[in-house]
């Protein structure tokens, strides 16, 4: 058992420095890597688009909505 405590440990110590690397990442910083992450994978949501078009269509309205909430 002391192998799985310690695997637990260990994923826990990781999941706090995510948290910590996640709150020190600034606004900008996040966009970059979205539109790194949207440049590589490019070629991929091509091919896909029909499949997860409406899924899409929804998270774009939910994040409309969102965004409209905060400029209230």
């Amino acid at each position: 058992m002391g192998k799985l405590s310690d695997l637990r440990q260990r994923e826990y110590t990781l999941q706090r420095e995510e948290i910590e690397l996640l709150r020190a990442t600034s606004i900008q910083d996040s966009l970059r890597e979205w539109v790194s992450l949207q440049s590589a994978f490019e070629w991929q949501l091509q091919k896909t688009k029909e499949l997860f078009a409406e899924d899409r269509r929804q998270a774009l309205a939910e994040l409309q909505d969102r965004l409209h909430r905060l400029v209230e």
